[in-house]
């Protein structure tokens, strides 16, 4: 078994624990060093910092503060690793942590956060999940268990001073063209709620109004939610200053390509058991940009299908030209009206396509003006046949279940 090298206290707030942080900023001190080569666990609290419940209300998915997030373990550094190689990362294992073993999915509320598809669905709802061994069942979606594919949603190294002033300076300009957009078109720098690890007085004051937010994926990795990115993935990230600074968190059980609902992932709190190497020059030597990596070797064997089509004209009937966001939005809500015909509400199929182990694909990005999006549906994860006959679909979902709801304050 990896030695533990950070340890989570999931009892404290994650601000009274020096080994988190929430933002990315170059001058955030290393937390421990390790050398090529070494295996060890890392610990990590949910992306919220314990900031949603066990529950059947939705009241924190609707008030859940989220200029605190992501809370990340880290940074890590890697003796040797200079700007320019490439820092290796075998995740050899990603697991539970014993005492919190449970997850939660959330729909989030337009006003705050929103989801791919918040003109649809947008108010807050959650549903929380049980795990049993590796699967996944919850009483607030019935009919339906699966196989997590179990990773880490939001891993990287730190950023250099240049790329985190390129971050602040392209975001803000976006920023800048809606400010009033809801939601917001990106999330910038917020000194307020920055916890920046083990900086402190002024120096932490400072780097927490320029740190980058943790929300969007960027160069340097940071939130990609890939959900095969797994137990048994290798992973060669860029490095951009001395040491690396590797930092982890946002751990899922599973997860649907996408994540369509925002908190669309079954989120939980975890550990990584890791191991590094470094590729000196490797970003020179392979000319990567952002990070690449090897899929896992163990995942659901999934063999069976329901494979939905959307094309790049919007619910309005708008034609849009090779569009493949508007095509995947489409696809997902032609495969919710379909399970809302076995008699899931719309927010249940919504948070199934979030959670299970779907397959997003761009089947076709050449044929103007529509791209055509695909998204695979794995019958298999319902305790029912899902799939279409001559007789047409049977309610198999009956009685009150439904995903937690808010109530008034």
């Amino acid at each position: 078994m990896a030695k533990t090298l950070i340890k989570i206290d999931l009892n404290t707030p994650p601000t009274q624990q020096d080994c988190i942080h929430n933002r990315w900023h170059p001058d955030l001190p290393m937390v421990a060093y390790v050398k090529p080569g070494d295996e060890f666990r890392v610990e990590c609290v949910d992306w919220t910092g314990g900031q949603i419940f066990d529950n059947d209300s939705a009241n924190d998915i609707r008030d859940v503060d989220l200029t605190k997030v992501h809370y990340l373990s880290g940074p890590i550094g890697v003796e040797g690793a200079e700007p320019g190689d490439l820092l290796v990362v075998d995740l050899l294992d990603v697991g539970v942590l014993p005492d919190s073993a449970w997850g939660f999915t959330g729909l989030f509320d337009k006003k705050n956060g929103g989801g791919f598809l918040d003109e649809h669905y947008p108010e807050a709802r959650k549903a929380c999940w049980n795990f049993s061994g590796v699967y996944a069942n919850s009483r607030h979606i019935p009919g339906v268990e699966f196989a997590g594919i179990i990773h880490p949603g939001l891993i990287g190294c730190l950023p250099s001073r240049e790329l985190l002033d390129i971050w602040n300076k392209r975001e803000a300009a976006l920023f800048a063209t809606d400010p009033n957009r809801t939601p917001p078109l990106c999330t910038l720098p917020y000194a307020e709620t920055a916890h920046m690890g083990r900086m402190k007085g002024d120096a932490a004051k400072i780097a927490g109004m320029e740190g980058a937010r943790t929300v969007p994926p960027r160069e340097h990795g940071g939130n990609c939610d890939i959900k095969n990115l797994s137990r048994g993935s290798k992973v060669y990230f860029p490095v951009y200053v001395k040491g690396g600074g590797l930092s982890m968190g946002d751990i899922h059980f599973s997860q649907g390509d996408g994540e369509i609902t925002f908190c669309g992932a079954i989120e939980m709190a975890g550990y990584l058991d890791l191991r590094v190497n470094i590729i000196k020059d490797g970003m020179r030597k392979y000319g990567i940009v952002n990070p690449i990596f090897q899929p896992s070797p163990v995942e659901p064997n999934y063999t069976r299908h329901l494979i939905f089509q959307g094309i790049s004209v919007d619910e309005s009937g708008t034609q849009h030209y090779l569009d493949a966001t508007i095509a995947y939005r489409r696809a997902c809500l032609n495969a919710i009206e379909y399970m809302k015909k076995f008699g899931y509400t719309g927010e249940q199929a919504y948070a199934i396509l979030g959670t299970a182990p779907v397959e997003g694909h761009i089947s076709g990005i050449v044929d103007i003006p529509n791209a055509c999006a695909t998204l695979y549906l794995p019958t298999e994860i319902f305790a029912f046949d899902i799939m279409p006959n001559a007789d047409g679909p049977t309610k198999h979902i009956k009685g009150t279940a439904d995903l937690a709801r808010t109530t008034t304050p």
